[in-house]
């Protein structure tokens, strides 16, 4: 219990440093270490055309199998850094599970699991969560409950 207490102070401690991951950990749901870990993956958030590419990039978008007539949509397809998937999926589950009062992110993905299931709803907020973080890093702005982010605090 010691270690993990020991490895959790140092885990905070370099989140403190880093200002990206400090914007990050403003979203509720996102801690020191999913926003330690979606950070190290992104690295430079201009490497990506568009922020709706970062869900895919870490396999949480739908396979698709085409061929002739036949059209399938499968299950997420889980290539890319599975690390980074995990944390945003428990992220994810943070939110639908624990009391965040109105978050336009947590409504959204509620609506969404009326029809679809929790599952589903997660994997969902996952993909939204890392378009909205990697919107985040790009503008170096903070989440808002709302739905809008707000200018940083230089």
């Amino acid at each position: 219990m010691t270690k993990f207490k020991a490895i959790e102070s140092r885990l905070l401690a370099q989140s403190r440093r880093n200002h990206q991951v400090r914007i990050l950990m403003s979203t509720p749901g996102v801690g020191a270490f999913t926003a330690l870990t979606f950070a190290a993956a992104i690295d430079d958030p201009g490497r990506f055309g568009s922020s709706r590419m970062v869900g895919a990039h870490f396999g949480l978008t739908p396979k698709k199998h085409q061929s002739g007539e036949t059209d399938i949509t499968g299950r997420i397809s889980k290539v890319g850094d599975h690390g980074v998937r995990v944390a945003l999926y428990e992220a994810a589950n943070v939110i639908l599970t624990r009391s965040v009062k109105g978050s336009a992110l947590k409504s959204w993905a509620l609506a969404v699991a009326k029809r679809a299931g929790m599952k589903k709803a997660k994997v969902a907020l996952a993909r939204t969560l890392a378009v909205v973080l990697h919107q985040m890093l790009k503008t170096g702005q903070h989440f808002s409950l709302t739905g809008r982010t707000e200018a940083a605090a230089a």
